[in-house]
């Protein structure tokens, strides 16, 4: 998959394509039949597959002080899209010159002759341009009007209600992670590089991969059994784990971050990009009395996180 951070002056070969627009947090359900959309059209027209998609999010460029919300992170939303078979990823950045393009002027400058895009697929709630004052509607106008063709895509439920990014937080915000992965069609997962920490786990006997969870909605506070992709080094691979999400109350006040202890596994992590998915939420962040019943604890975390997973 090629990224691709502007409009203009693009390769003949990254010009012409069949692309689903919008910003795609979290590529749960509804965003994979937008996606299934534009892969049938670019099967139908011998052209890549894309998505216009856009770095910050719109929400993070008008209310920067906001509290954070985006269920993915930049190399999440890329890694995921890799998976589905894009080949070009528009992440265009989304700044002040972008905000002020009026949908005709977006419509014209950005999809037509910018990216040449030859079919597009939004969904049904799609709204562009400056002030959100465009609609699928008026993308459908403009498409006739410009030489691009338009599918509006409706939007999906499941049994619990409607497939949202909304929903997703919220059921990630009670500790549901299953609940989450129902709509999303994958699991939630936190994508990153490996930092140092304080090496506290490894002198407890559970060294840690820690992760930054920063403009990221945070999930339930806790301990989770989870899956994880090494996705570069020389342990590239898959593994089981446990992690906490959190501040660490055992030791101190901490920035909430992930730290992830993978089963039967040894060696240097530190600088690897990991994606790490969460399967089951096992108990909330506790304080305990002493260093060894903290150890007592992860020990039953461990076992139980390993039966979890023996199924999944």
């Amino acid at each position: 998959m090629r990224i691709l951070t502007f409009w203009t002056g693009l390769k003949k070969e990254d010009r012409g394509a069949s692309a689903a627009i919008g910003n795609f947090d979290g590529v749960h359900l509804g965003h994979q039949v937008v996606i299934g959309i534009a892969r049938d059209a670019a099967r139908r027209l011998n052209a890549p597959l894309g998505i216009l998609t856009f770095e910050p999010h719109p929400r993070e460029f008008f209310a920067p002080a906001a509290a954070p919300f985006r269920l993915m992170n930049a190399e999440t939303r890329a890694n995921r899209l890799d998976r589905l078979g894009v080949e070009r990823l528009y992440q265009l950045p989304f700044d002040a010159l972008l905000a002020g393009l009026t949908p005709e002027r977006f419509a014209r400058e950005v999809i037509a002759d910018g990216l040449g895009l030859r079919h597009v697929v939004v969904g049904a709630d799609f709204r562009f341009g400056k002030d959100r004052q465009g609609s699928a509607a008026d993308i459908e106008s403009f498409g006739k009007s410009m030489g691009f063709d338009v599918t509006v895509a409706e939007l999906i439920s499941v049994a619990k209600g409607e497939v949202s990014s909304t929903n997703i937080r919220n059921a990630l915000t009670e500790g549901r992670p299953a609940d989450a992965a129902r709509m999303l069609g994958h699991w939630h997962r936190i994508d990153g590089e490996v930092f140092g920490g304080d090496r506290r786990g490894r002198e407890l006997g559970y060294p840690t991969a820690n992760m930054s969870i920063n403009r990221l909605h945070p999930p339930k506070f806790g301990i989770y059994a989870v899956k994880v992709e090494v996705l570069t080094g020389p342990h590239r691979g898959s593994y089981d784990g446990a992690a906490s999400v959190g501040v660490r109350p055992m030791f101190g006040d901490n920035k909430p971050n992930l730290e992830t202890y993978i089963f039967d596994f040894n060696g240097d992590l530190y600088g690897e990009h990991l994606s790490v998915a969460l399967v089951e939420y096992l108990r909330p962040e506790a304080k305990f009395d002493s260093l060894d019943a903290l150890v007592a604890q992860m020990d039953a975390d461990c076992a139980r996180a390993r039966d979890i997973l023996a199924s999944v």
